[in-house]
């Protein structure tokens, strides 16, 4: 089933990272509008695919994962990050995309995984 998965690592504690914010939004021209909001759970993961279905199509998607107020939640008084945005283009609409993100307060990674 073609759909859009991600999950979130904290390197630092070496763990899932659970209660993170996070939104998927299209890229339509010069606008990024909302397509879904969610939080990640106790495995770092969304409960349900950001898209799946009919609402998985083709196109130019970013999701906004809102670490700072995660570390901050955490005690890391000042994260160097807050919002990480990450932009990736959908081009096969009978595939499965996942977008991880591995965390620090200072620093971020990520990979198109399975």
């Amino acid at each position: 089933m073609a759909r859009l998965s991600t999950h979130v690592l904290d390197t630092c504690a070496g763990r899932p990272a659970p209660g993170v914010a996070l939104r998927l939004e299209e890229i339509v021209g010069d606008r990024a509008v909302l397509v879904a909001e969610t939080t990640t759970n106790a495995d770092g993961r969304t409960d349900a695919p950001l898209l799946a279905g009919a609402a998985f199509k083709t196109g130019t998607y970013q999701i906004v994962f809102a670490v700072g107020a995660y570390f901050r939640g955490r005690g890391v008084a000042s994260p160097f990050l807050d919002l990480v945005p990450i932009r990736f283009t959908i081009s096969d609409p009978d595939g499965h995309y996942h977008v991880p993100l591995v965390v620090t307060p200072w620093s971020y990674s990520t990979y198109r995984g399975s």
